[in-house]
C-alpha cells in the first residue's frame, strides 16, 4: 500500500509537469510589474520627433521595448510616445529577450507575447498569464491563428534535426509542424550556418490555407502546403537576410530586407518582381525588423532606435526615437533597441 501511494504521488507530479510545461492557465509571477497609466507618462528615453496628425494612422503602439539590459517590458505609447500601459518582464523572464522577443496584441484585448529559448505567454492587461507554452525552441516570431491554435517558429541555433516552424492547441498539443531538412538538405543549403541552419525568423499563415516561412539563412521565402511540401520559393535572387513578411490580399507580400542599405519590399511572388521599395539610409536605425501596412495604406516601419510610419509616397508622418541610448556595438542592437512593434487604430 505504502508503495502504491508513493507510485500515485509520483504520477500525479509528472502530470503536473507536463501540463504546466505544454499549455496552461497561471497567475502573474510575483516578480512581475504592470503599471497601467490613468494618464499617458512621458518616458525621458522616448521621444516623438515627427507627428503629422492629419495623414498618420491615429491609435496607439504597442512594441517590445529592450533599451534597458535590466529592464525589457512591453509597453503601449500614444502618439506622442506617452506611455499608457506597461508591462515589465518578470525577473525570472529577464534573461530570455535576445535576440528580441515578438508581442502580438489580440481581439481580446489580452497581449501574446515569445521569449526565445523559453516559451510563449499570453497575459490579459493586468498582468495576469491566461496562457503559456513552454518550448525551449521558440525564438522570433509568434502568430494566434483565427482557430484558437498558436504557430510560432525556431531558428535561433536551430539545427538541422529541429523543426522550424510548430503549430500547437490551445492544450498545448503540437498539431503541425514543418523540417526544413525534407526538402533543402542539398547544395546549396545544406552547408549553411549562421546563428543557426536556417535562423527562420517568421511564419505566417495565408488566407489560402498554405504557410509562409522565412528562413533567414537562405535569402527567400517558402510557401509550403498543409501537408508541408514546397510550393514554391520566392525572391531567392534579391532577399538577404530578409524579415518579418506580410501578405495582403491581393498577395503581395511585404517586409524588411537586410540589403546595404537596409530597406522595406512589397513584392509581387507571382512575377518575382519588386513593386515598392523604401531604402532605410539612417544606419543607427539598423536592422530593421519589422514593417505592417496600417489600415489607412500608411506603412509601420521598425528600427532598433526608430519606429516610424510612411506614407506610400514616402512621406514622414510620424516618428518616435530612443534618445539618450547608445550601443556597445551594433550586433548589441538587436537585443537591446526595438523589435516588433504593432499599431492598434482608434
Amino acid at each position: 500500500m505504502r508503495g502504491d501511494k508513493h507510485i500515485r504521488f509520483w504520477l500525479i507530479s509528472i502530470l503536473l509537469s507536463l501540463i504546466i510545461f505544454s499549455g496552461c492557465r497561471a497567475t502573474t509571477p510575483i516578480d512581475s510589474t504592470v503599471i497601467p497609466s490613468k494618464e499617458p507618462v512621458a518616458d525621458p528615453d522616448i521621444t516623438v520627433e515627427v507627428y503629422v496628425p492629419s495623414k498618420a494612422c491615429n491609435g496607439t503602439t504597442i512594441l517590445a521595448d529592450n533599451h534597458r539590459r535590466e529592464r525589457p517590458r512591453i509597453i503601449e505609447v500614444d502618439m506622442e510616445g506617452k506611455i499608457i500601459w506597461e508591462y515589465v518582464l518578470p525577473l525570472s523572464l529577464r534573461q530570455y529577450t535576445n535576440p528580441g522577443f515578438d508581442v502580438e496584441p489580440l481581439p481580446n484585448n489580452n497581449i501574446l507575447f515569445a521569449l526565445p529559448g523559453n516559451g510563449i505567454y499570453e497575459i490579459d492587461r493586468q498582468g495576469n498569464v491566461i496562457w503559456s507554452h513552454l518550448d525551449p525552441k521558440v525564438s522570433h516570431d509568434v502568430d494566434r491563428l483565427p482557430n484558437g491554435n498558436t504557430l510560432y517558429v525556431y531558428g535561433n541555433d536551430d539545427k538541422k534535426t529541429d523543426a522550424q516552424v510548430k503549430e500547437v492547441d490551445p492544450s498545448g498539443r503540437l498539431v503541425w509542424s514543418w523540417y526544413a531538412m525534407d526538402e533543402f538538405d542539398k547544395p546549396p543549403y545544406r552547408n549553411i550556418y549562421e546563428q543557426g541552419w536556417t535562423h527562420t525568423n517568421a511564419v505566417t499563415r495565408m488566407e489560402n490555407g498554405n504557410t509562409l516561412i522565412s528562413p533567414r539563412n537562405f535569402g527567400c521565402l517558402i510557401e509550403v502546403d498543409p501537408q508541408g511540401n514546397v510550393i514554391r520559393i520566392i525572391g531567392k535572387d534579391y532577399l538577404e537576410h530578409q524579415h518579418d513578411p506580410e501578405v495582403f490580399p491581393n498577395g503581395n507580400i511585404l517586409l524588411a530586407n537586410h540589403a546595404n542599405p537596409h530597406e522595406i519590399l512589397e513584392i509581387d511572388p507571382e512575377a518575382e518582381e519588386i513593386m515598392w521599395r523604401f531604402a532605410i539610409l539612417q544606419r543607427r536605425t539598423w536592422p530593421v525588423r519589422d514593417a505592417n501596412r496600417l489600415p489607412n495604406g500608411n506603412i509601420l516601419i521598425t528600427g532598433t532606435t526608430h519606429l516610424f510610419e510612411i506614407t506610400p509616397e514616402k512621406e514622414l508622418v510620424w516618428l518616435l526615437a530612443l534618445k539618450n541610448v547608445s550601443f556597445e556595438s551594433p550586433r548589441e542592437a538587436p537585443a537591446l533597441g526595438f523589435y516588433k512593434a504593432e499599431r492598434i487604430p482608434k
